[in-house]
């Protein structure tokens, strides 16, 4: 039975996969004042613990879940590979859902599940979480605002050294360990959000830094639909602090760099840096030149937590006030674009998307 609050009930959820991220999800809903956790979904003995200190039931497969409760809704935080065989089974089951990114292991499956869902009406968010974050949310209003004018290109990195004992797991040095598959997923979508669709896109990579089999370097080329062009530069191994987690603040458990960019988005009458948000605009659009000096400005972001913020949106899909801002097609696109990048990589292509009907 749900708890009541201000007087309305609160939205169950119950959190499946507790691992770092699925956890992240467990201390959200609890800190939550529109959500409760119902359960927590996992097959560990510390899983089975924290659910009891939490004072809610623990479940050890998401059969057992589905048999025993109806959550108002549902997180699927489990291994990727999992992801489309547990929403599939949440979606047959008629359960709202958040499904952690990527929404599947592969291009294909994803696409498979996007059938599903759109057959069975399903209401299912994507968790790319940074599309509640309120740089992002700022940068997007203000390109879409035509602040920048017409937008010709944007360039980004995501440079960062990931520690020698991440590496100890074998799967982390072999293909499909590396950056590309493991992280360029938020890239892509943040670029997606701040450009709009990305048609085609070219890559090389490398791994000297670190000589494995997997990249730990990555240069990449995108076309957007709407003519703009980008950049991208992706490596776990450079002593840089021009990522998102080290720029933004959002993550404390990164060291932070609050006075370095990670995007530069550039238009016709300005441009716009990301996370600082500093603005440079032509003054006379009429006289546009490169010997006229450029107003600068700084946009005003209230900081807030991007996850906390992505939980409460959630509540609200499942209640049915809103419709999902991340949606799952929205997270096979980004599945379909990474692993197109993965394949310009490998065999050294263009390799042209189109847009999803």
């Amino acid at each position: 039975m749900s708890r009541v609050e201000s007087g309305r009930s609160l939205t169950r959820i119950a959190v499946v996969g507790a691992g770092s991220i699925g956890r992240e999800h467990v201390r959200r809903i609890v800190g939550s004042s529109s959500c409760e956790l119902a359960s927590i979904t996992d097959s560990t003995e510390s899983t089975a613990a924290l659910a009891d200190d939490l004072g809610v039931t623990h479940y050890a497969s998401l059969a057992e879940l589905l048999a025993n409760d109806r959550p108002d809704g549902v997180v699927i935080a489990t291994p990727n590979q999992l992801h489309v065989e547990h929403a599939t089974a949440c979606i047959e089951a008629g359960l709202p859902i958040l499904l952690e990114k990527p929404v599947a292991d592969s291009a294909a499956r994803a696409e498979q599940l996007l059938a599903v869902a759109e057959a069975a009406g399903a209401v299912v968010l994507t968790g790319h979480h940074r599309t509640h974050s309120p740089h992002v949310r700022v940068a997007v209003e203000a390109v879409r605002s035509g602040l920048l004018g017409q937008v010709v290109g944007v360039t980004g990195t995501a440079l960062f050294c990931k520690p020698d004992d991440y590496f100890a797991q074998a799967w982390r040095r072999e293909p499909g360990g590396g950056p590309i598959l493991l992280n360029l997923i938020h890239e892509v979508h943040s670029l997606r959000m701040l450009c709009g669709e990305i048609v085609a896109v070219e890559a090389v990579t490398a791994n000297q830094a670190r000589g494995f089999a997997v990249e730990d370097t990555a240069a990449i080329i995108l076309v957007f639909a709407s003519g703009a062009l980008g950049t991208f530069l992706l490596s776990d191994s450079a002593g840089s602090g021009r990522s998102w987690e080290q720029t933004s603040g959002e993550n404390p458990h990164y060291a932070s760099y609050p006075d370095e960019d990670c995007y530069h988005v550039a238009g016709t009458l300005g441009s716009l840096s990301v996370p600082t948000m500093r603005v440079s605009r032509i003054a006379d659009p009429v006289a546009r030149s490169w010997f006229e000096p450029m107003e600068r400005s700084t946009l005003e972001v209230v900081p807030a937590d991007p996850l906390a913020l992505q939980l409460e949106h959630f509540g609200a899909v499942v209640r049915g006030e809103v419709e999902p801002l991340c949606t799952l097609r929205d997270g096979v696109m980004n599945v379909r674009i990474v692993e197109a990048i993965h394949e310009s990589a490998a065999t050294g292509r263009r390799i042209e998307l189109g847009l999803v009907p």
